[in-house]
């Protein structure tokens, strides 16, 4: 498929620097009004505590500054020629703030760039920097045609030059290139394999940068001879700068290993004929980035948000415990293991005492679609908070599941919310919650009993995150 001229994409150069407000719950009255609402008002909390420190705008505000002819990066420093210029590119759910937060510090500094986002989040657009829109989560022609940009722009810098890239969660769809031989449509339906198919993120993102003329260090290479500078946000368990921002970092994975990937998860016979052939052809490079100047700062992580929450938790009178950065497992078991877990803590005061908050962001739930199963019809999130409905029942205890991006399995909900007395108010309301969760329905479930989490886009992408409130907290 031939990419759409620059001029056919959505794009805006108009506007002011602006600033957008950290994310939020916008649905909270409506959560407290039915259920267990001491537990549930703890969970929420706490969770929306570890929603806000996920704000990267704040980030870059704390972390970058314009000192004189230096451009200062997490204590770093920049040389700014007196001809050079400083240029944005980046695509991705987190970009938007990083973007609008360059604008205010960089100033007449400032360049222009070029970034991409979801079609329909743009909640603010930058004054200088081109704003473009493409498909989440699967990839369509506008996500071909933006990163075909992006490459364009790189591709006019030169060694006086600064690129400050922001790629973030989701900027895998977002801007999209297939490789020589591959076509756009076999590209998207690989995509669409790999989310299908319950793969942690970290493999996902393996074969995806194998099969990309964009990611995989790729847009690096444009850049050169530009300094490289990448500010991003954690998505990926571990913190890996290549599975997080990988259009501009050095490739530590190989085409072989995507290959492995696809052969041990029983998907090699799936995909199209033209990416088996890309994968094994002997001419399949993986990008040198050795020449390339590349300084690359983390934003938030897993990390930041788990310490927001627990200090929100104890200002409530509750003990957090923080239970992992990194858990990475199918949304039903993950429920269920934290009902457990949180249902003998209430009931027996072992192994956590209450009142007390279980915790954890940055890792990801998946779901496992079968035939039939389509996307948007509920979420990883979704489907964990249904999941634990039945270990929590007749307990003093409340879990929220939270998409950190605001959209849990592409659906406008970013997750859900459930406690001792969900599983009862299914069942009165005829919700079969075992085959609910059997034909990953979980949306339709949520919506009848009000239990779904609305923070609208958050404009940040922190993987997932979880709260769950064993009793009330003391205040």
């Amino acid at each position: 498929m031939d990419p759409a001229p620059a001029a056919e994409m959505e794009a805006s150069r108009v506007g002011a620097a602006a600033t957008l407000d950290p994310p939020a719950i916008r649905n909270r009255a409506e959560l407290l009004d039915h259920g267990l609402r001491a537990p549930r008002e703890l969970a929420l909390r706490v969770a929306e505590a570890g929603l806000a420190a996920c704000d990267p705008g704040l980030a870059v505000e704390r972390m970058v500054a314009v000192e004189g002819d230096e451009l200062v990066v997490a204590g770093r420093r920049h040389a700014l020629h007196p001809d050079g210029r400083i240029v944005v590119l980046g695509s991705g759910k987190a970009t938007l703030k990083i973007a609008l937060a360059l604008e205010r510090i960089l100033g007449e500094r400032l360049h222009g760039g070029t970034v991409v986002v979801r079609e329909g989040s743009a909640a603010a657009r930058p004054e200088r920097i081109e704003l473009l829109e493409a498909a989440h989560p699967i990839p369509d022609e506008r996500s071909v045609a933006a990163a075909v940009r992006l490459l364009e722009r790189a591709g006019e810098l030169g060694e006086r030059d600064i690129v400050i890239a922001c790629f973030t969660g989701g900027s895998s769809a977002l801007t999209s290139l297939p490789p020589p031989g591959v076509s756009a449509a076999d590209k998207g339906e690989l995509h669409r394999l790999l989310l299908g198919a319950g793969l942690p993120i970290s493999e996902i993102n393996t074969v995806r940068k194998q099969v990309s003329g964009f990611k995989g260090g790729r847009l690096a290479i444009a850049v050169a001879p530009a300094r490289l500078i990448n500010l991003t946000v954690s998505d990926v368990a571990g913190d890996a700068l290549d599975a997080i921002t990988d259009p501009s970092v050095p490739n530590d994975s190989t085409p072989a290993d995507a290959t492995a990937i696809l052969r041990s998860r029983d998907l090699w016979g799936d995909v199209a004929a033209g990416i088996r052939a890309h994968l094994e052809s002997p001419e399949l490079e993986v990008p040198d980035l050795s020449a390339v100047e590349i300084h690359s700062v983390l934003l938030v992580t897993g990390e930041t948000a788990c310490e927001a929450m627990a200090a929100e938790a104890r200002r409530a009178g509750a003990e957090p415990v923080i239970l992992s950065t990194g858990l990475e497992e199918e949304a039903g078991p993950i429920g269920r293991l934290l009902a457990r877990l949180a249902f003998e803590s209430a009931e027996l005061g072992r192994p956590f005492a209450p009142p007390a908050v279980l915790i954890g962001c940055g890792g990801e739930s998946t779901v496992r679609l079968g035939p039939g199963d389509e996307f948007g019809s509920g979420g990883p999130n979704q489907e964990a908070a249904l999941a634990a409905a039945p270990g929590l029942a007749d307990s003093d205890v409340a879990a929220a599941f939270i998409d950190t991006d605001g959209s849990d399995g592409g659906t406008e909900l970013a997750g859900a919310i459930a406690d001792g007395l969900t599983a009862e108010r299914a069942a009165a309301a005829g919700i079969d919650l075992r085959s609910t969760l059997a034909g990953h329905r979980s949306g339709a479930a949520i919506a009848a009993l009000g239990d779904g989490i609305d923070t609208g886009p958050t404009h940040t992408n922190v993987n997932d995150l979880f709260a769950v409130a064993i009793g009330g907290g003391a205040r």
